[in-house]
Formats: C-alpha cells, structure tokens, sequence
C-alpha cells in the first residue's frame, strides 16, 4: 500500500512561458487535486497582477467563482538552478507558506507546460527550497505521482490551551499531542478514532488558540495494520479538507518520534493516502497530483 517514485536526478532548469495572454482581461488557469485537495494553479512569466489575495477569494469561491482550497501562482526564479517561485494563497485569501498536495499540483502543471510526465524540478516557496521528482502515475493517464523533499519537521509553536481548548480537549481526550512546524505550523493530536472526530467543530476551537492559524491533524494507528496511520485534518486558511499534504508529512514524523510507526508510513486520509519517509533533515511526501481541467477566467 506504499506509494514509491524513483530518487530525483538533475533537473532540466527549462522555465515554460505562460499560459497567460498578454493584452487581455483573461488568465488561463489549470485545476488539479492531490487527494481531493483542490486547487487552481496560474503559470506565468509574469505573475505579479495575480498576486492578489481577492483574486484567489474570488477564483475560489464554490458558488461564486471556479472553487478551489487554494490559488497557486508560480513565476520564473531568479536563483541559479530554481525552476519556479511558488506563491500560495488559501480559500480565505491568506497567503500559506507551503501545501504538500498544491506543490504537487504545481509540479504537474509545470511538467504538463514542459509537455512530459517525467521531469525533476526545484521551487523556491514561502517556506523555502523543495525538491520534486515527477513521475508517470502507474494507473492513471491524468495523474502523475510526485516525490517532494518537504524539509525538516521541527517543533512548533507553543501552546497553553485556553479555556475552550480544554473543553474541547476534554471531549476528544487525546492520548498525546504536540506542536511541529514543516515551514508551517501543526498542531497533531492522538485520538481514538479520527473518523467519528466532528472536525470542523473541533478544528476552529483548537486553532483559535494561535495568533498565526495552525493546522489540526487528527490521528491514530491504523487498526490491524503496522506503519499506517488514519488521520482527518483541519486546515488554516481552508477548513475541513480531504488531505493535507504537509499535514500528513508532520503527523507522521510526530507519531514516529512517539513510537506509534517506524520511517516509512502510509496516512490514510478521507481522499486517499500517501507515503512520509521521515527523516531528520528532509522527510518526504510521495503522492498523486490530478488534473481536473484547463479553464480560461476573465478579470474583468
């Protein structure tokens, strides 16, 4: 049940120009998912008019716009051996750090705008330099499978519960819990069953103890199985989600360092699973990324 790519080699360092019409009003976007995660992805060699946080409230909206989790606009980079720079804004408008799954759906955006399914990039995001290898999904002419050095899991920020966390916690009696940041912050917590957990009840209780947003993973050992876990997530920015990327990257490391799995787990969540391969360094986050569509937006 383990996702696996081959190791990373040298990347090509081809910068794609566009997809966006000079002149108009009109920005060609591409929708992919990883997992259910979805977002819509700009590639353009000048990204600075879709920097705009009401833009991605706008593209997002599910009644109102295209929808989507999030907006990823990604440009050219001015670092030697950097493919793209990544920009991430969430549903709400707030610019993220990092997303496991949205880096994944930019990488086959750009190895579609490359014309191949097999291609090793290098992205510079808020959170720092990550590395993709692209692959060619097994089973799915749509999809590509994605390797990502996601970098170190480090601890996070500190937490005193307020009052209404401890409310909260009393009802979901976690058996342990810790912060850890992987160039954004979580908040891991093991319960007893992640599926009966009401998380968007719990999920914005839990968060508004941080000043900066967290994101909450819900986990446990999957029953029966060794090195698996299930978890449900919150996310900043975004709410209930089908997967979280960097979410399921942190989890893991966390359960690992308690003894709950070994190195290499599988994380089971609502819209599917992944592999972590953790590592003191750089853990990484092999899953798919899924194209949905290709659709011409207006700005006016």
């Amino acid at each position: 049940m383990t996702a696996t790519a081959p190791p990373a080699s040298p990347s090509p360092r081809i910068w794609p120009v566009g997809p966006i019409d000079p002149g108009t009003r009109f920005v060609a976007l591409t929708k992919h998912h990883g997992l259910g995660n979805d977002f819509l992805v700009a590639v353009s060699a000048e990204p600075e008019p879709l920097l705009d946080p009401a833009l991605a409230v706008r593209l997002c909206d599910r009644r109102r716009g295209i929808g989507a989790d999030g907006f990823i606009v990604a440009g050219p980079a001015t670092q030697r051996g950097v493919d793209a720079v990544m920009v991430l804004f969430n549903a709400d408008g707030s610019r993220a750090e990092m997303s496991g799954n949205g880096i994944r759906c930019l990488a086959q955006a750009l190895a579609s705008a490359h014309r191949t399914d097999d291609i090793d990039l290098v992205v510079f995001t808020d959170a720092g330099l990550r590395t993709l290898a692209v692959r060619p999904h097994p089973s799915d002419p749509a999809s590509v499978l994605v390797r990502v050095g996601m970098g170190p899991v480090t601890d996070g920020p500190a937490w005193r519960p307020s009052a209404g966390a401890e409310r909260m916690l009393q009802t979901l009696t976690p058996s342990r819990q810790a912060t850890a940041d992987i160039g954004n912050p979580h908040l891991v917590l093991a319960v007893a069953n992640p599926w009966l957990v009401d998380v968007a009840a719990a999920g914005p209780v839990l968060e508004a103890d941080f000043p900066a947003g967290v994101n909450v993973q819900f986990i446990a050992p999957r029953p029966g199985c060794t090195d698996e876990l299930d978890l449900t997530v919150w996310e900043r920015g975004a709410g209930v989600t089908e997967a979280c990327g960097t979410g399921a990257s942190a989890a893991a490391t966390v359960a690992h360092r308690w003894g709950l799995v070994g190195p290499t787990v599988t994380v089971h969540m609502p819209g599917g699973m992944v592999t972590v391969e953790v590592g003191d360094d750089n853990t990484h986050l092999i899953g798919p990324a899924t194209f949905i569509a290709r659709i011409e937006f207006d700005l006016g």
